[in-house]
């Protein structure tokens, strides 16, 4: 297991992490508390919302700062769009964040497959 990947894996269990992000007009740093999934070396972030400010905010402006636990990580985030991608986030999101497993096992038993409204690949910096 690489250095990154262990690190990662230290904070995986933790609920949320502070996401840096910086104004895509203004430049200005902004933080913002969210939900996060750690596969291996990567992060991934989900929203029930693309309009949320930090979500168009890092599509313009994709360098970001992950604090969690006391470990801050650095990274560019990427958009998540592949269907087959989205749905191994998903599944991800409801594995660690249990109550979430229900809504989307009775909305694929019903034929809906679920994701979130905005899915993101943060590409960590291994330092």
């Amino acid at each position: 297991m690489s250095a990154l990947a262990e690190r990662l894996a230290r904070v995986a269990s933790r609920s949320t992490l502070r996401l840096t992000h910086h104004g895509r007009k203004s430049g200005t740093p902004y933080e913002v508390v969210i939900w996060f999934v750690v596969d291996g070396e990567q992060v991934f972030l989900g929203t029930a919302s693309a309009r949320r400010q930090w979500v168009r905010n890092v599509q313009r402006r994709p360098d970001v700062r992950l604090a969690v636990d006391g470990a801050t990580f650095t990274g560019t985030v990427e958009r998540v769009t592949a269907p087959a991608d989205v749905r191994h986030v998903t599944d991800l999101l409801a594995a660690k964040y249990w109550y979430l497993w229900p809504m989307l096992a009775i909305a694929r038993l019903l034929g809906f497959d679920p994701a979130p409204d905005a899915t993101f690949r943060v590409h960590v910096d291994a330092d």
